[in-house]
């Protein structure tokens, strides 16, 4: 991350930028975590398969491990811009009217990710469950959501605690959204990430 530059910005755009820069961090030693544990997931597979002992349970793990990966890797993507755009509007455009579009680009993330976290509000009923004394088949009984009663097939693990990736990924996309707008705006400066290359254009 690269010292900013020029005017001190506010402090609620310091505070977001921040929160993101700390976010991606821990978003990246989670990602390294993941990737191992897939790994070793395959090879206790392949390893115990050879030899004659399958375990029933492995690949449900490395299929979620691989759903976690997923969402918390796109998280990260977004902070450090390396998702694919289509450029052929905006390499047409002046560089001021190509920084509002980049702009309104993370805007539209933004409101797309509050979307995604509202859903999540709804479809979890935080509210809803505790009311319910977090007796999750009188939960089931009154309001037919039957997320905190499922499990998973093998694993038996509550599927509920599978699905928190979704709100939070909305969370940590809100967070990266917010602060790459306010960096499009140029009410922060831009921040350099060593060791990754820039956004993938699509002409």
């Amino acid at each position: 991350m690269s010292p900013p530059s020029g005017p001190r910005p506010f402090a609620p755009v310091r505070l977001i930028v921040f929160l993101s820069e700390a976010m991606l961090a821990c978003e990246k030693a989670v990602v390294g975590g993941l990737m191992m544990l897939i790994l070793a997931l395959i090879l206790l597979n392949v390893g115990t398969r050879y030899a004659g002992i399958p375990l029933y349970w492995v690949d449900e793990a490395a299929v979620y491990a691989m759903v976690w990966l997923a969402f918390i890797g796109a998280s990260a993507l977004t902070r450090l811009r390396l998702d694919f755009s289509v450029t052929l509007l905006s390499d047409k455009l002046s560089e001021k009217n190509a920084r509002r579009m980049k702009a309104f680009a993370s805007l539209f993330g933004a409101v797309f990710a509050f979307a995604l976290a509202v859903m999540c509000w709804r479809w979890m009923d935080p509210i809803g469950i505790a009311a319910a004394g977090f007796d999750a088949k009188a939960y089931a009984g009154q309001t037919f959501n039957f997320l905190y009663t499922e499990q998973t097939q093998t694993l038996r693990w509550p599927t509920w605690a599978i699905s928190m990736v979704i709100p939070i990924f909305a969370a940590t996309m809100l967070l990266h959204t917010l602060a790459n707008f306010f960096e499009d705006l140029g009410f922060s400066p831009p921040r350099a990430h060593p060791g990754f290359s820039n956004t993938e254009g699509v002409n």
